[in-house]
């Protein structure tokens, strides 16, 4: 059964191919009646996706985030509901992460002409639009050029952690990142945990400085990961999250939203979070 709740959704302000009105236009055709827009190192959509859903009152869209964070060897995610992301130093460091992200697409760009992969800059911009550079903005132009299928495909030998042309960011350690989404009243919850090297030590190492919760119902895991998640977000005391990681880059299997989602008590045990994040 699809879900009604989904808290993992990209637009056109970092890596989605949708801007605000039209991923809240789909995601009330899906059925839809909680979202969260996280997209990465950025608010930037959510004035236009909270007009957009005025002609739907009855969705709920929470405001969020996602973050990238640095363990040695490996790379965490941080997402953050419920923000006041209108605090003018939040969105003054966020602003330095977008910049960092542009400096690193111009390198990647580069280091793949070097190997004979010639994209244009320009073209790496027409995908991004007015939004953040990411990686997939040049696996888009990468599709366009024709040195591969689908964006992906971009990454398994390119563009990845240990792709050719892979050139690293600055990013916070993940005590900072979720101590800076707390800061200004959020919820801090590791995305696709399984992504980790490491996953239990660090969901362990994540907890002692004060993640809230984890991705369990994520899009991409079957039931047997799900459950394990399940169990792991008891045991850690986690608020079980979950979403469809949705960006619409045109890859072949992508989720839609509303794929995955977790259940309704989720909802209310993350305000109750962020209620206490703001009191305290």
């Amino acid at each position: 059964m699809p879900a009604t709740i989904d808290l993992h959704l990209h637009t056109l302000a970092s890596d989605g191919r949708l801007t605000p009105t039209e991923l809240i236009q789909l995601v009330v055709k899906q059925g839809l009646e909680t979202i969260s827009i996280t997209d990465h190192d950025s608010t930037e959509g959510l004035a236009e996706a909270y007009e957009a859903a005025k002609e739907f009152p009855n969705l709920r869209i929470i405001p969020g985030i996602e973050m990238s964070a640095d363990i040695p060897g490996d790379e965490v995610h941080v997402l953050g509901y419920f923000l006041d992301y209108h605090d003018v130093e939040f969105q003054a460091t966020l602003t330095e992460f977008r910049r960092g992200r542009v400096d690193r697409a111009k390198i990647m760009v580069e280091k793949l002409d070097a190997l004979g992969v010639h994209v244009e800059w320009e073209r790496v911009q027409h995908f991004a639009g007015d939004g953040t550079v990411g990686r997939p903005h040049i696996a888009l132009a990468m599709v366009e050029a024709g040195y591969c299928k689908e964006p992906k495909d971009a990454f398994d030998v390119y563009l990845g952690n240990d792709g050719l042309a892979y050139y690293d960011r600055p990013k916070l350690a993940p005590a900072a990142g979720v101590e800076m989404i707390k800061r200004v009243g959020g919820v801090p919850v590791l995305a696709h945990p399984t992504f980790m090297n490491d996953m239990e030590s660090g969901i362990a190492n994540l907890k002692k400085v004060g993640l809230v919760g984890m991705e369990v119902y994520y899009a991409q895991y079957d039931d047997d990961t799900v459950r394990h998640l399940a169990r792991l977000a008891r045991q850690y005391d986690l608020i079980p999250c979950g979403g469809s990681d949705y960006h619409g880059l045109g890859n072949s299997g992508e989720p839609l939203p509303g794929t995955l989602g977790p259940p309704q008590e989720t909802i209310a045990l993350l305000e109750e979070a962020a209620a206490k994040a703001k009191s305290g």
